[in-house]
Parts: structure tokens; sequence; C-alpha cells
């Protein structure tokens, strides 16, 4: 294993879209959601320690969520746990880690990864994995993964390859990106399946810490200053007051916007292990086994009658008789009960606004 190898985990977010089970106090990537004894952050990291010494993993994350980080991956350095008082998407996230990798190693070729999302073909995503490593380490690059799609999915980003360019690499999966798009309607997302031409963006990304940093002082000057100005103070006392101020100052920005759209040293490896980003009850119910009626059901207490197509998730000790519905999704949790339309699961977000608007914060 290469003492070179870092990851970063980020795992800040609320996952409202898998809201009622994904709430404030323990958002999803902290709950087992596939019902195998492991949470999805547990997931994540154990996916990663063939690659990754378990010293240079590295999770991001809000600070309310440090001690469930610190019981639910008893394994990592509790000093690589970093915090963030506010929640300012993935750009100042990654910022902070480079600033604290680069304490300790000038030479790191990275991994960055969200927390919640779902691998199902592990040894084939450490292949491409150690394939994206071992292209960064001798390029001057920002590597995405690009999954080839299986449906026009509209809750996803897209990333167009340049196949014109030909890259000078062991196989031809590796290719210049040529635009990403944030998420297309339907006709759009079915014209980019048809076309050959767009990947699924999965949000993960390798490269070199020279390459990102690099990358941040060309595209992000001002959040890379800001994190610089922490040098004598990180690995101190003064650490989590400094960045309670800087990220007070920080801009909220992601690093597909903010530095991957404007590189033109980005590439796409494309892959094809098993992926969904669990984002919501729909990619949940895809990757869940299913009856005979194609319904998700989470318990043997979950009785059906003329009803198809639907997730159902609800307490196991609660009976519940579900008669002439299709393409829904059903879940309670925690006191809190959402009937919504599969096809309508993008309002879930909405919901979650309105409910925390009319109800306050009990319900989110």
């Amino acid at each position: 294993m290469n003492k070179n190898n870092y990851c970063v985990i980020m795992a800040g977010g609320v996952g409202s879209r898998f809201w009622p089970m994904s709430k404030t106090q323990k958002p999803k990537q902290f709950i087992d959601v596939l019902g195998i004894g492991r949470t999805l952050i547990q997931q994540t990291f154990d996916r990663f320690k063939p690659i990754c010494p378990n010293e240079n993993i590295f999770v991001v994350t809000n600070d309310i969520y440090y001690d469930i980080v610190k019981e639910q991956l008893p394994d990592i350095n509790p000093k690589h746990i970093l915090t963030e008082p506010l929640r300012r998407n993935t750009a100042p996230c990654i910022a902070y880690a480079n600033q604290k990798i680069m304490l300790e190693n000038n030479n790191a070729n990275i991994i960055v990864a969200p927390a919640d999302h779902l691998i199902i073909k592990e040894e084939e995503f450490h292949r491409v994995i150690n394939n994206g490593l071992k292209f960064t380490k001798s390029n001057d690059v920002l590597l995405t993964l690009g999954i080839k799609p299986s449906r026009p999915d509209t809750g996803y980003g897209y990333i167009q390859i340049n196949n014109e360019d030909e890259v000078d690499f062991e196989n031809n999966n590796l290719k210049k990106v040529k635009t990403f798009t944030e998420k297309p309607n339907k006709e759009m997302a079915e014209f980019f399946m048809k076309s050959g031409e767009f990947f699924w963006n999965s949000g993960i990304f390798i490269w070199s810490l020279n390459s990102i940093n690099n990358a941040f002082s060309k595209h992000l000057n001002d959040v890379q200053l800001l994190f610089n100005e922490g040098v004598a103070a990180y690995n101190t006392d003064s650490e989590i007051d400094f960045i309670k101020n800087t990220y007070s100052k920080c801009q909220n920005i992601s690093i597909d916007y903010g530095v991957m759209e404007k590189a033109d040293n980005v590439y796409v490896l494309k892959a094809d292990f098993g992926w969904s980003d669990l984002g919501t009850w729909g990619a949940l119910y895809e990757n869940r086994v299913k009856n005979n009626d194609n319904n998700v059901l989470s318990s043997d207490n979950i009785l059906t009658y003329n009803t198809s197509n639907c997730i159902i998730e609800l307490p196991k000790d609660k009976l519940a008789v579900v008669q002439g519905l299709e393409d829904y999704i059903i879940v309670e949790y925690d006191g809190t009960l959402l009937i919504c339309k599969k096809t309508d699961e993008q309002m879930i977000k909405q919901f979650v606004t309105d409910v925390q608007t009319l109800k306050g914060d009990e319900y989110i």
C-alpha cells in the first residue's frame, strides 16, 4: 500500500432528499439504510482501507457530528476528523483537508469521496481507483470518475467527454472533459444517454496535493488564501477558533463550480462498478431487493394489495396495510410520515423547507 495515498471522506451533508429518515441530528451517512449492519460512512471507510493506510484517511463533517463519526469509525485518528462550523459546500471542505494533509505529506495523492455512496463491485472499484492514482501521481491533472448512465436520470450531474483527445495512458477509458452539466430536464437527459458522450458525475475525485492546490490558487484563490492563513493554527488549540472565523468569511461554493468547470486539465476516468449516490428514495428502491410485485418492503408486517413498484419503509413493529398504490414512496421514521409519488421525489426538499417553516425544527 502506497503511504502517499490519502483519502478525504466528505460527511457533512443533511441528505434532505432522504427525509424523514435523514434528519439534521442524524443524516443518512450515519444510518444503515441498506439493512446490512454497517452505516454508509462505515462502508465508505471500509472501502478505502485497502487503498489508503488508516492513518491517511480524513473525514470532514459538521461539528455536531464529531462524536458520531468517532463512535462509528473507531479506527480513524480523531485528529483526522475535521469539523466545519457552517455548511459551505464542497470547495471549502476540500481546501481545509488539503491544508491538513500538506502538514503531513507534500507528496500526497488524494482521493475525495462522499460518505454516502453505494459501490456494489468493490474489486472493480479498487482497480479503477488505483488506476486513477497512478495517472494523477505522474500528471498535473484533476481527475473525476464518470459512470456510464443506465437511465436518463434527472437527479445527477453529467460529464461530457472529448472523444477527439487521445490520452497516452494504459487504457482508453481515460478522456479529457469537454463540459459539465448540472441536473438536466428529462428530454436533455435522454439526449445525453443516447449520445454516448455523457457520463454521470460520481462526485469522486482524484488528484495530487500539488495539482489541487495549484487549481485553487488559479480558480478559487480567495478560498485558498483564507485557509493558508491558518498554518500556525493547524494542529493546535487555536485551530477551532481559526476555522470558525474562516468559515464565517468563506463563500458557499462547490468544487465542481469553483474549480472543475473552470480548469483546463480536467479528465474523466470512465468506470462501471455498480455506483449509486443513494441520494433519493428512488435510488434506494433501485438498489434494494424487490418482491414479486416489485415492492421494496422494510418488514414482514407490511401487507400490500394491488400495490406495485413502491418502496415502503416503516418501523419493524408497525403493522401496515397498503392497497391500490403504484410507484409510491411511503416512509415513517421517528414520528414523521411521508407519502409521495416516486416521480415527484424531487419535491421532498421543498416538503422539508415547508415543514420547517410551518412546524419548526423538531421534524427536520
